[in-house]
């Protein structure tokens, strides 16, 4: 049993405000911590459930966060930007039993903590076939096309009520409950941790690898914050206009679909001036 494990910062333990996440800020390094304790206690869990092997695709911003040095020395780490399939990279190779989304988080437009999709506020929201849509919700498309099934996610109390949507049967573990974009009730992370080993050595119960499901075409609409934004994501080769804040494009697959979704999200990085961006 092969295991990956999709490591965002955002959904942690004790997480609630930009400090906390973005590398070099005052809190940033004490969150470290509190994020590895979150994908520690699941790779644990896992190995507790029967996994033969787990690795941990690290998928919040710079890519490079958690703590090698703390994490189950059975475990390995794929750390580092530029990854084909970005969040969920690794599930493309054939031999993933089973995903865990670990520290995820609503997406933009959303209520719950730190909510956004990829960008942290130039995007106020994603659709996917007019559905609101949350990383969780794209990356579980992607995974099913791979026949990986999402076993477990955590994050705050709305993130987990999003996964029922994308992923009904997987196990659901609150670290936190939302108060506002930047405030949350916390479980300390003695309690967090033994909650998401218990639910990851469940979860593993439900690591088998089912028919690839294929559910296209995919049409992703984006909305932005500014209308030059909009004008931007229309240098990507199928990407349209569709509002004065809002572009759309279609995929007959949902691998190619996340592709273009990174494609528009960096050029829409660069677009932004540190000045009336």
């Amino acid at each position: 049993m092969r295991i990956l494990i999709s490591a965002d910062m955002e959904g942690a333990t004790g997480v609630t405000w930009p400090d906390d996440v973005l590398p070099g800020a005052s809190q940033w390094e004490r969150c470290r911590s509190l994020f590895t304790s979150d994908v520690n206690a699941a790779v644990l869990g896992f190995y507790d459930g029967g996994a033969d092997e787990v690795i941990v695709n690290e998928a919040h911003w710079t890519m490079r966060n958690l703590l090698l040095e703390q994490l189950d020395e059975r475990a390995q780490l794929l750390t580092g930007r530029h990854k084909a399939l970005s969040m969920v990279e690794g599930v493309q190779h054939g031999d993933v039993d089973g995903i865990a989304f670990v520290g995820y988080h609503a997406g933009a437009g959303m209520e719950g903590v730190l909510a956004h999709t990829y960008l942290a506020n130039q995007i106020t929201g994603v659709w996917l076939n007019d559905v609101p849509a949350s990383e969780g919700l794209l990356n579980a498309h992607v995974v099913a096309e791979f026949g990986v099934p999402v076993v477990l996610v955590t994050g705050d109390d709305v993130a987990c009520e999003d996964a029922l949507g994308y992923a009904p049967e997987a196990l659901k573990v609150a670290v936190k409950d939302h108060v506002s974009r930047y405030a949350a009730v916390c479980r300390t992370p003695a309690r967090t941790a033994a909650d998401i080993r218990a639910a990851a050595k469940e979860a593993a119960s439900l690591a088998v690898r089912h028919e690839p499901v294929r559910g296209g075409p995919f049409t992703v609409a984006v909305e932005f914050d500014a209308e030059h934004l909009a004008m931007a994501a229309t240098v990507v080769p199928g990407v349209e206009r569709i509002g004065q804040r809002k572009v759309a494009y279609t995929s007959e697959t949902m691998y190619e679909g996340i592709r273009a979704f990174k494609a528009v999200t960096t050029i829409v990085s660069a677009a932004v001036e540190e000045q009336y961006g």
